[in-house]
């Protein structure tokens, strides 16, 4: 969780590419690294390692 809520949203609106694990810009359609086409919106919880 970020400290501020500017910073939050701009987190959350990051994608993520299922297949190489990059950060893509919002507006990207394909990951910038791989070239692969599925992609995630950034998890806005961080999860607890097990």
């Amino acid at each position: 969780m970020a400290k501020f809520p500017e910073a939050e949203k701009e987190l959350s609106e990051i994608l993520v590419c299922l297949r190489c694990k990059t950060r893509n810009k919002k507006t990207a359609t394909k990951c910038r690294k791989c070239g692969s086409k599925y992609l995630r919106r950034k998890n806005r919880e961080v999860r607890a390692k097990k």
